[in-house]
């Protein structure tokens, strides 16, 4: 434009056109305002190559920070994967509990449960239930029809421990002289009310009583005592019995609100139902002789029945009394129970109580042993901790019926399936980028406090990620090779939960890059933006969360011209 005005008026010079003065001025204010415009797109052009040139600069350096991230992390995906597999064959407990040297008491509880279920199929659960009773001196409940072995594995049990053994079935009409022991008829005669108990419920270590809830009142008040307190009351004298274990069986479930307070006693309850068909050749095959073997350790007799098996164990592999009564007192001393468990055990009680129809009732005292019982299998298991595994055993613990248990066993499961504590170390790393921001927009917080928390975290994920490689890698052990849980049972817990810890994997492998990547930028002192961009879903939940008044100087820039 502005050479056409200059030819314009170099034309009308040269043709010596008469022109107005006006003219002349207008052409020339022309000629101006286009000078004026040329300087003017100059200058903001010099001005948009230095604003690409620092976006890109500023890009560059985004890019070295993500690089350093990604370096960062793959040092301590590194070192994770070093630490996995050097602990990988130092303990077979999961790697978030320490241990406990109980290696003599478990070898001897895994000869126990090898030679009990010998010889019974498909009752691999409740020898291990019956075990655990026994080491909690607690009482199991088992429910199903007769000729089940409920009797059988409480037998053998005494066998084991070579132990006084009391067995009895109840009718309607018992009398407490077939639990207690018959009146001493010199005592009458001197008026005391004592019973000769020798042979009898209160001198037993390990008893059986078939059909318990036939229990009529006479019987009840004192058999209750004896279950919860371990004493009995003979004539004027209060006395301690030696009861280990007592194993209540019935085919159905008490129908009487007097016997709660009986059904209550009994803190482990297993539901044993008849072999399947798969397992039925197996067992007769068993029976008739046809897979016996001179070397088992249980050798059933000429009439091959399950009622006349005997027990043989070498002597140095037998557990003794002292077994049964202090491992409860050390459990109960060295094992801590960590407020993730106990947080699990309530929302259970609070799960069965509140969302299942009809409710399930469970009391305080229940609750407290529920407690203590994953205490002992912890302690059993070699660890100085319960894991949230051990709450597996809440399924034979805290059913009223036995259609609750499958219920309970599939609440665990998805809750054991959630991101256990992620959700935490999330609401943590929020925490420390907001922080961040802060610092690194002008608050006067000291960035290194800051560095170190993030340097807390990412030790904290890393554990994290080095018990999920380990239970991926090594087959779950953690679950298979827990003490009292069955093969069966083991293997499809782990099936259930693989899936599970391979998203949480996932899952934490992201955390770690995100803190890596906060540490980064705090090393580097970058301004609030930088960070901004380095992890912009942050920076928006930040935003959203946080007060305008602090938003506003650290997420803007005055515009540099």
């Amino acid at each position: 434009m502005a050479s056409h005005l200059q030819g314009l008026q170099s034309s009308l010079t040269r043709r010596a056109c008469p022109v107005s003065l006006n003219q002349r001025k207008s052409v020339g204010a022309s000629l101006q305002r286009c000078r004026q415009h040329r300087v003017v797109v100059a200058s903001a052009a010099a001005d948009g190559q230095s604003y690409m040139d620092r976006d890109r600069a500023a890009n560059k350096k985004l890019q070295a920070l993500k690089e350093r991230a990604k370096q960062h992390l793959a040092s301590i995906l590194e070192q994770q994967a070093a630490a996995s597999s050097s602990g990988n064959g130092s303990s077979r407990s999961s790697s978030s509990s320490g241990a406990v040297d109980t290696a003599e008491l478990r070898a001897k509880l895994e000869n126990a449960i090898r030679v009990m279920q010998t010889g019974l199929v498909e009752r691999e659960t409740e020898v291990r239930l019956l075990m655990l009773a026994a080491m909690c001196r607690e009482h199991i409940l088992l429910i199903g029809p007769p000729g089940t072995a409920k009797s059988e594995v409480g037998r053998r049990l005494s066998q084991l421990i070579q132990g006084a053994y009391f067995e009895r079935l109840l009718t309607r009409f018992s009398v407490p002289e077939e639990l207690f022991g018959p009146l001493s008829m010199r005592a009458l005669e001197e008026d005391k009310y004592v019973r000769q108990t020798r042979g009898y419920l209160p001198d037993a270590q390990v008893a059986f009583i078939d059909e318990i809830f036939k229990a009529n009142s006479a019987i009840l008040n004192t058999l209750l005592t004896i279950l919860n307190e371990r004493l009995f009351d003979n004539g004027s004298q209060r006395v301690k019995v030696p009861l280990v274990t007592l194993v209540g069986a019935s085919n159905e479930l008490p129908e009487s609100e007097e016997l709660d307070a009986l059904y209550d006693r009994f803190l482990l309850r297993k539901e044993v139902k008849q072999v399947t068909v798969a397992g039925l050749t197996q067992m007769l095959d068993y029976y008739a002789g046809n897979s016996y073997d001179d070397g088992d350790s249980v050798t059933p007799s000429s009439s091959r029945g399950a009622r006349s098996t005997t027990i043989q164990v070498d002597p140095s592999a037998r557990l003794t009394m002292d077994d049964f009564q202090q491992t409860r007192t050390s459990a109960l001393a060295v094992v801590r129970v960590p407020q993730h468990v106990i947080q699990l055990l309530a929302d259970l009680r609070s799960y069965l109580q509140e969302k299942v129809e009809p409710p399930v009732y469970v009391s305080d005292r229940r609750l407290v042993k529920a407690v203590a019982l994953m205490q002992v299998a912890a302690y059993c298991n070699g660890r100085d901790s319960v894991s949230e595994y051990d709450c597996l055993l809440l399924e034979h613990v805290l059913w009223q019926s036995p259609e609750h248990a499958p219920k309970i066993a599939d609440w665990l499961l998805a809750q054991l399936a959630v991101d256990d504590g992620m959700k935490q170390v999330t609401y943590l790393l929020k925490g420390l980028f907001g922080r961040a921001c802060r610092s690194l927009g002008g608050v006067t917080e000291p960035i290194g406090a800051i560095r170190e928390e993030c340097g807390q975290l990412r030790g904290l994920l890393a554990a994290k990620l080095t018990q999920i490689n380990t239970n991926l890698e090594g087959g779950f052990p953690v679950v298979l090779d827990n003490l009292w849980l069955g093969r069966e049972e083991g293997e499809a817990v782990a099936a259930a939960l693989v899936p599970k810890l391979q998203k949480t994997k996932v899952a934490v492998e992201q955390l770690l890059f995100e803190v890596a990547t906060l540490e980064i930028a705090l090393e580097e002192n970058s301004d609030a933006v930088t960070l901004a961009n380095l992890m912009p879903k942050h920076w928006a939940d930040f935003i959203r969360n946080s007060p305008m008044d602090e938003v506003k100087p650290i997420g803007t820039t005055p515009l540099r011209i």
